[in-house]
């Protein structure tokens, strides 16, 4: 299997695509800010340059900032808006051309469950993430065919997804809620499923989270 990587950290990047080669891959990498189009778009060009061809997209970045709407912190919400939905969306448009010339391609978002329940702090965190799932499901109801589409819903994850809140009170509780977090390998899991399926298997909705996690 061939993968390119793209992140805005660049040596945890480099450690990725060392251990890749390490195992007998083969993997590629580019420093790409989800947020910005340009920047998707040459990530893509990079996969298709070096591999020749994308099969799978995974609009993977995000950001989660819990606090209170009252606190209004409105660069936090712009932020979550930038990365959570544009970033999905730019993932969207430059990777869907390629899927569309060569027929075949599968667009994986990795959504959250917060995308079907609300809690206090979290509200627009869940708007961008419902965001996601509308999106995820309106593209499927319009590409189908031979182009796959998948959301995956993940409850608590153990990732820097955790330290995005800058709300001192907000931050404390996720912390203490993350106590009861499983390994991110439970995504890689899921996507592996979701991509090995036969081509006319189109697995639309992961939602998984902690045995012990119930909300």
């Amino acid at each position: 299997m061939t993968t390119t990587l793209g992140a805005r950290r660049k040596d945890q990047l480099e450690a990725i695509v060392a251990d890749i080669r390490a195992a007998g891959g083969a993997a590629e990498m580019r420093v790409t800010d989800v947020a910005d189009a340009a920047q998707v778009k040459a990530l893509v060009e990079t996969a298709k340059q070096s591999f020749g061809r994308v099969d799978v997209m995974i609009n993977n970045a995000g950001v989660m900032s819990i606090a209170p709407i009252t606190e209004t912190l409105v660069e936090e919400w712009d932020r979550m808006v930038d990365i959570n939905i544009k970033g999905v969306l730019y993932g969207i448009a430059a990777a869907l051309p390629e899927f569309t010339a060569q027929n075949s391609g599968h667009m994986i978002t990795i959504g959250s469950i917060a995308g079907h329940k609300v809690s206090p702090g979290g509200a627009v965190y869940s708007g961008t993430k419902f965001a996601v799932a509308a999106i995820s499901e309106g593209l499927r109801q319009e590409i189908g065919g031979a182009i796959r589409t998948t959301i995956i819903e993940p409850g608590l994850i153990d990732t820097d997804l955790k330290l995005g809140s800058s709300h001192e009170g907000s931050a404390a509780m996720v912390g203490e809620v993350y106590k009861m977090a499983i390994a991110p390998s439970a995504i890689a899991n899921a996507i592996a499923y979701a991509i090995s399926q036969p081509a006319d298997v189109d697995v639309n909705q992961i939602v998984l989270r902690p045995t012990v996690q119930d909300f």
